[in-house]
């Protein structure tokens, strides 16, 4: 019973600071999917049906193999056939 009041306590005190947090602001980043960016599931088929053929391709590499496209505005990464993520380009 004394373990589990202890372990309250700790709880209620780790929980207690982590109400608050900070901003991180990075400028020339956008976010995936809300600008124009292939959405993170989406195939290689409708990546190439949506921004068309990309202006370079990388990969596999590893295992699970990763690859990735680029096209002008951003990189596009593939765990096998399907977009991980899509970052863009610094301008």
């Amino acid at each position: 019973m004394l373990r589990k009041a202890m372990l309250a306590t700790l709880l209620a005190v780790s929980l207690g600071g982590a109400a608050s947090a900070d901003t991180l602001l990075v400028e020339g980043i956008k976010v995936a999917g809300q600008s124009g960016h292939p959405a993170r599931g989406s195939t290689k088929a409708e990546v190439i049906a949506q921004f068309g053929e990309p202006a370079g391709r990388s990969g596999p590499v590893g295992e699970p193999p990763i690859s990735s496209w680029e096209y002008a505005p951003f990189v596009v990464y593939f765990e096998y056939d399907y977009v991980l993520h899509a970052v863009a380009k610094r301008q």
